[in-house]
């Protein structure tokens, strides 16, 4: 990340290298996933991924209504994106805020923060502290 020189915190910000990506999206999950497995990753939010090196992994957080979650369709698509080698961080059962209890909540903030953790360090030997 190159910071522009006007920006006060320049300094620290010259080194600075991403090293993982985290998609976390909310109910408009559903809509992203069909574009990221197509690769019409034209739209705000999504556009990243494309320029995203492979080398580094990337990691997503499904979230969405119960029902679409379980719709055929998602599966197809989730399954897509770990094909293409991104790391899902499984949704998980709560209630939704529709009002339904059921599969569909994103992960717990700690759980997905865990998973970052995890996979900096197998990739790059990160210490976990």
């Amino acid at each position: 990340m190159e910071p522009k020189a006007t920006c006060p915190a320049a300094a620290c910000l010259v080194e600075r290298k991403f090293h993982v990506l985290v998609g976390v999206t909310g109910s408009v999950a559903a809509l992203k996933l069909p574009l990221l497995v197509s690769k019409l990753l034209d739209i705000p939010g999504t556009c990243v991924i494309r320029a995203w090196d492979c080398s580094k992994p990337l990691l997503f957080c499904p979230a969405m209504n119960t029902a679409m979650w379980e719709h055929p369709v998602t599966a197809q698509q989730v399954n897509q994106l770990k094909a293409f080698g991104y790391v899902e961080i499984p949704c998980v059962t709560k209630k939704l805020v529709c009002g339904d209890k059921g599969l569909g909540a994103m992960a717990e903030v700690g759980t997905i923060v865990d998973k970052v953790k995890e996979v900096l360090f197998q990739h790059i030997g990160f210490q976990q502290s």
